[in-house]
């Protein structure tokens, strides 16, 4: 595919914000339809972004011919059946994270992208990341194996608000949404399939309905381990905190910075085109379609988190 790319974004929130500022700096690819539930703050962000036509029906915008793609940053219930569409009508589709709030649906996902041939990809994010590259190609190169994964994901969301503190009209979850990037990423980065996972979590908030604490431990084939800890109750520093223990150094990762464990830092800018990740999944995203291939964090590649999530759901469903 030489020609341009277009794209239906759905989901005009916070992350929908982060994927339109990302392709504004991808070459070919424009984005021609935006849908979100709020039709009035919908046109407002696509008069901002330039972008023709708006909608808050996702159908309305399958049905157009000029989009050939579909980015997914609609609430967590929705991705899995929302991505089914896209793919029925012929649209190659990513998911943001998580592909779906059960394995049967993350099941479906796979089997429609499989009976399409379309890209099906989902937002992993922390694959693209500059800091967790770096560490890969230390991976792949031989130079550094993986012994623990040591993981906080941390927040101070005591009642239902987005990253840009507007009212959430659904819940977010710790474990079908924030451990499942750890989850993939330790599999990811210890080239071996999670055999172990065991998990606790703290009291369920009255009026949410979620757990707020969560704790998770993971084991893979090759014996590396994993500890990921999570809250909704901390109270800063926020956000998620990456330490890699290996046979020849530790080093720690916060989102796109690196440092060893003596808090030494690592120069990432070079590690690839940009220091945006959202920016490189999307790349990768545009990069398979153009070249008739598997992405990177498809909906086939990250399939066996799903498997431990829903396992880890049942432990914590028998108390």
């Amino acid at each position: 595919m030489s020609k341009t790319i277009r794209v239906a974004l759905a989901g005009a929130g916070a992350f929908g914000i982060k994927h339109l500022d990302a392709i504004k700096l991808i070459d070919g690819v424009q984005v021609t339809s935006l849908v979100s539930r709020d039709l009035d703050k919908t046109k407002e962000v696509a008069a901002k972004y330039g972008i023709g036509h708006c909608t808050t029906d996702l159908g309305e915008s399958l049905a157009r011919p000029d989009v050939d793609a579909v980015i997914l940053c609609t609430p967590t219930q929705m991705h899995a059946s929302q991505a089914i569409a896209c793919m029925k009508a012929g649209k190659h589709v990513q998911a943001e994270i998580p592909l779906a709030d059960s394995l049967r649906d993350a099941y479906a996902v796979v089997g429609m992208q499989e009976q399409t041939a379309l890209v099906a990809m989902c937002g992993h994010t922390r694959r693209f990341n500059p800091s967790h590259q770096w560490v890969r190609k230390r991976i792949l190169a031989g130079e550094f194996n993986i012994q623990q994964m040591d993981v906080q994901t941390y927040f101070f969301r005591r009642t239902n608000m987005n990253a840009l503190g507007q009212a959430r009209s659904w819940t977010d979850h710790l474990l079908w949404h924030h451990a499942a990037h750890t989850v993939d990423l330790f599999a990811y980065q210890a080239r071996s399939p999670i055999v172990k996972a065991n998990a606790i979590q703290g009291p369920i908030h009255p009026t949410l309905g979620i757990a707020m604490d969560m704790s998770i431990q993971l084991k893979a084939a090759n014996g590396a381990i994993c500890t990921l800890s999570l809250s909704f109750n901390n109270d800063g520093p926020l956000g998620t905190f990456f330490r890699y223990i290996g046979d020849s150094g530790t080093y720690i990762a916060r989102y796109d910075d690196l440092v060893t464990g003596k808090d030494e830092k690592i120069d990432v800018s070079k590690v690839d085109v940009s220091m945006n990740g959202i920016e490189l999944q999307d790349r990768e995203f545009f990069a398979a379609i153009r070249e008739g291939r598997e992405p990177n964090a498809s909906a086939a590649q990250v399939l066996p988190c799903y498997e431990v999530l829903h396992d880890l759901e049942r432990q914590l469903a028998q108390g």
